[in-house]
């Protein structure tokens, strides 16, 4: 069969499918309503459908009063029981695979079920869709004339109890179906190698000679890898390697940083950009419209979402709102129940909703203060934990410190950027620079992955702040005394930028 041909059956066999989708898109809230009747008939007759009597849930309020709100240490427990093969604890078919992600307060690590039903339902059923979408909105495309770059995570899978964890990318490139193996580039046996220095140039060597059509992936690594495929090749733009290429489908960190850098490597004034929302827990939204930053919310992927607003998040009114009753416009943190088991699970993420017709959101940052922009999900607590062991060994104390970003610039890596007012410095900072940096990667799983080799992340770099820098500063915007604190992580370099320029003041 010829490309040509395979190009047609596919474009209209993913264009069928937004007649679905347009099902949800007028009746949203019954489809969320149905879809959540039907995840707790299902389970009914697992130990957690059992615990909460889900056999006479028959309606959202019913739901809400019995089930409790959980982050991942709620979940932590019947996790591990069910990584070492048990089963129908929350969820009745067999779970196969567990999603290794970093970031929660007590572990490196954390692991989110990936069922059969979550699998095909919700990821690849993605996959289909955001493609849909791209081509209802873009009548030439030519996507199937040539082939998809991916780019997933470098770890491989392993097996442990019958159950396998790793990368979601290398789950998902591991059961991929054989039409998208089929239109994909690099091969499954480069896609998943561990060792990303040797990956990235077998990623360059097997597909500088393929018409690529579209890339996919994370922006901080796909801009490492589309960089060394330019220094490789000797040409000046991605545009002489792959002059098909048409789109760049994105997601899992802010886009923003990187957009100049894209534009200086995909200078043609049609190529596309569409972004995506998802995570190991599963696949939230889509980018369905042309040079637009809002993604519509998928409400058929076997995800019921409820919001908690975030004036109230965290506190004693701390109440989840399902769909219906969201605003326009208001940060809400997102709550999901899943076709994987997890039951009204706070994800950590916060959105706004930019349209209630059809419902159209943007990811505004997280529920704790971090620093996402390399996908290194460096939270406070990662933070404190490695500052706080660093001191001990280096027999030094600090007062205030804060954080950023150093974005990407050309062939330049990231790292971030850290200021330290000391009460008793340490004798050494590249000690404790090296110390600190160290103990960051013991910490977080996907700081340490960004680290290896220098590939994404630099190592940090440490300014000693002048005495009374932070108070100074706080004094100069009117924030002594009350709730005001010093930010300590941030995704962008506003805070560091002022406290810099003041830190060379007295």
């Amino acid at each position: 069969m010829s490309i040509p041909i395979v190009n047609s059956i596919a474009s209209w066999f993913l264009k069928k499918r937004f007649h679905q989708i347009e099902l949800f898109l007028k009746y949203p809230n019954e489809v969320q309503n149905e879809l959540l009747l039907s995840l707790i008939a299902f389970a009914k007759d697992t130990e957690i459908g059992k615990e909460h009597d889900f056999a006479s849930i028959k309606n959202y309020s019913t739901f809400a009063e019995r089930v409790p709100i959980k982050n991942y240490d709620g979940w932590q427990n019947v996790i591990e029981r069910s990584r070492k093969g048990e089963g129908n604890i929350f969820w009745p078919t067999p779970i196969k695979w567990f999603a290794k992600s970093s970031g929660t307060t007590r572990a490196k690590s954390k692991f989110i079920p990936v069922s059969e039903e979550s699998l095909e339902d919700c990821h690849y059923a993605a996959s289909k869709d955001l493609l849909c979408m791209y081509l209802n909105n873009n009548e030439n495309a030519q996507l199937f004339t040539g082939k998809s770059l991916r780019l997933g995570g470098s770890k491989q899978l392993y097996k442990e109890n019958g159950t396998a964890f790793g990368d979601l990318s290398a789950i998902l490139i591991d059961n991929m179906p054989f039409w998208a193996e089929f239109s994909s580039t690099p091969s499954n046996k480069v896609s998943l190698m561990s060792d990303w220095e040797y990956k990235m140039q077998a990623i360059v060597d097997e597909t500088r000679n393929e018409n690529v059509t579209s890339l996919a992936g994370v922006p901080s690594w796909m801009l490492v890898l589309l960089n060394n495929v330019l220094e490789t090749t000797g040409k000046k733009n991605l545009h002489e390697v792959w002059p098909n290429l048409e789109v760049y489908f994105h997601g899992g960190v802010s886009f923003t940083p990187y957009t100049d850098q894209y534009k200086n490597i995909l200078p043609q004034d049609n190529f596309k950009y569409y972004e995506i929302y998802n995570a190991s827990e599963g696949f939230f939204a889509i980018q369905d419209q042309n040079d637009s930053n809002d993604l519509l919310l998928m409400l058929d992927y076997g995800i019921f979402y409820e919001f908690i607003p975030m004036n109230i998040y965290a506190t004693t009114e701390e109440k989840a709102i399902p769909l219906s009753e969201v605003q326009l416009n208001q940060n809400y943190a997102v709550i999901i129940t899943t076709n994987a088991g997890l039951w009204r699970y706070k994800i950590g993420d916060t959105v706004r909703f930019t349209s209630l017709n059809p419902y159209r959101i943007r990811v505004s940052g997280r529920t704790k203060h971090h620093i996402n922009v390399f996908g290194e999900e460096l939270i406070i607590e990662n933070a404190e934990n490695a500052l706080k062991s660093v001191c001990n060994q280096t027999n030094s104390e600090i007062v205030e410190y804060t954080a950023a970003p150093i974005f990407m610039q050309g062939k330049e890596k990231g790292a971030h950027e850290w200021l330290i007012e000391f009460k008793t410095a340490p004798n050494n900072m590249n000690t404790f620079n090296e110390l600190f940096d160290n103990a960051l990667q013991s910490l977080n799983s996907d700081y340490e992955a960004k680290r290896y080799n220098n590939m994404t992340l630099n190592k940090p770099t440490i300014h000693v702040a002048r005495k009374n820098l932070f108070y100074d500063w706080l004094k100069q915007n009117n924030k002594l005394g009350g709730q005001h604190k010093i930010p300590r992580l941030s995704n962008t370099r506003e805070y560091i930028s002022e406290l810099l320029a003041l830190n060379t003041t007295i």
